[in-house]
């Protein structure tokens, strides 16, 4: 548990960066063998805002990238909330086979996904997942994002109603 919370502190930095940058505080560190290897957050300060670049998605495409890893079934992800469906589903596929998350993600998270339910390719994958690492210093981050009225990115939605009900 002193591992993952280790690297969940680097996965925080990232979202701070990331909100006081007013983007959503989604930070994620790929870690391989007591190192940080990858980070990524979202961050459209230089183009427009989409649904692509999700903190998971640009930390994976950094390490692939670098090619600082072959064998993605060594790494683990650590990011600030549960991943959604498309950064689940695109760092299993990846051959990512652990993920430590600190906020759930209550209108989207991924990580229930009944994989022995689904085609042959996923079915069989055996993955180590685990929440509620440092879930009070992520959701204090996502608590001081939907109460900023400057941020508008899922204002209203589920997860900001169901966020600012959490304590």
């Amino acid at each position: 548990m002193e591992r993952d919370t280790f690297f969940m502190g680097f996965a925080l930095i990232q979202a701070r960066a990331a909100l006081e940058q007013h983007e959503f505080p989604v930070g994620c560190v790929i870690e391989l063998g007591g190192e940080v290897v990858a980070s990524g957050s979202r961050d459209h300060s230089g183009g427009q805002a989409n649904e692509i670049d999700h903190a998971e998605i640009n930390a994976l495409r950094y390490l692939v990238a670098n090619g600082r890893v072959e064998d993605l079934s060594k790494v683990t992800v650590y990011s600030t909330m549960e991943p959604c469906l498309m950064c689940f589903s695109t760092l299993i596929v990846n051959g990512v086979r652990k993920i430590i998350y600190g906020y759930e993600d209550a209108m989207g998270g991924g990580t229930n996904l009944p994989l022995a339910e689904l085609a042959p390719l996923y079915r069989k994958m055996d993955l180590e997942i685990r929440g509620g690492v440092m879930r009070s210093e992520c959701l204090e981050l996502f608590k001081t994002f939907f109460t900023n009225q400057q941020n508008s990115y899922l204002k209203d939605s589920y997860l900001a109603r169901y966020t600012l009900q959490q304590s």
